[in-house]
């Protein structure tokens, strides 16, 4: 997603990109960062654009300044929205990936993008995740021809960043207000509030959500402290994979043979009716239109 595919006459001049990211804290929805870049000499025109850091701006002033954006032919602009299913499935792996880590991942991608469609790109401003000047060495083995400036509170220094952190916000802002629930057969709400783990609505709201076995809904980051401490005495799940590599090649072969067989009776014909008609079984499974299996 970003600022058409069309390569701009200005690409080959020397350009600028600054980055920023949305949504890093809360426990709902997607994390997503934000590029804006234009030619070097577009820069001294980017203060009238009154861009400010998107956290100090009412959502209708972010809204406009997003669509204004949009139209000028001197800038350019794009996203990387991770879905929040995607960051605790990285957080949570047995090779885990900490959110820095997938952040920095995240700005050097859009940086690779925008210089895959031939834009040339000189210097680069970046708001800090982690150690500045460790992230600056990081940036700059990997990017050795840009000359990066990797700051604290560079959305609210640097008008490039405060134009990426815009568009930033609003693309999360609009992907929670158009977020697609998959869960369509559980009563869910969309009043979560703010989504960070410190409001109290946000909170009520995962507890309204939480299942015992199931855990929370997709829009839900599972990786989070605060998801952890709500599941905290539900219904603990014992995975085959993870008894295999704890107990070795002896007595994992019972406990595989004991989770494997756990559900299935394939020798009774009432359960097999019940199975194939859905009746009985836990509502997640119903909804998503989930069938047991009893032959491989």
């Amino acid at each position: 997603m970003g600022s058409d595919c069309l390569t701009p006459e200005w690409a080959s001049q020397p350009c600028l990109i600054g980055i920023d990211e949305a949504g890093r804290g809360p426990v709902l929805g997607p994390m997503v960062y934000g590029c804006m870049y234009c030619p070097v000499s577009y820069q001294s025109s980017l203060a009238s654009l009154h861009f400010a850091d998107s956290k100090t701006l009412k959502e209708e002033k972010r809204e406009e300044l997003y669509e204004n954006l949009k139209l000028d032919n001197s800038l350019g602009w794009a996203v990387d929205v991770i879905d929040p299913r995607e960051l605790s499935a990285k957080m949570l792996a047995k090779n885990k990936t900490n959110l820095n880590e997938i952040s920095h991942n995240s700005a050097m991608g859009l940086i690779k993008r925008v210089l895959d469609m031939g834009f040339f790109l000189t210097e680069a401003y970046l708001d800090t995740v982690g150690d500045p000047e460790k992230y600056r060495i990081k940036l700059s083995e990997r990017f050795a021809s840009i000359k990066f400036v990797v700051s604290k509170k560079a959305d609210s220094l640097f008008p490039i960043v405060s134009g990426a952190s815009i568009v930033a916000k609003v693309t999360r802002d609009r992907a929670l207000r158009e977020w697609l629930v998959e869960e369509i057969g559980e009563d869910i709400n969309r009043n979560f509030g703010s989504g960070y783990p410190g409001d109290p609505e946000t909170k009520a709201w995962l507890v309204q959500h939480k299942h015992s076995v199931f855990g929370f809904p997709s829009l839900v980051r599972f990786s989070w402290g605060t998801c952890t401490a709500l599941l905290k005495g539900e219904v603990e799940v014992a995975w085959e994979a993870d008894e295999t590599e704890e107990s070795g090649n002896g007595s994992s072969s019972k406990r595989q043979a004991k989770l494997s067989s756990f559900g299935f009776k394939t020798c009774e014909s009432r359960s097999e009716e019940i199975e194939s008609s859905g009746k009985g079984r836990c509502k997640f499974f119903q909804t998503r239109k989930i069938q047991q299996l009893t032959q491989f």
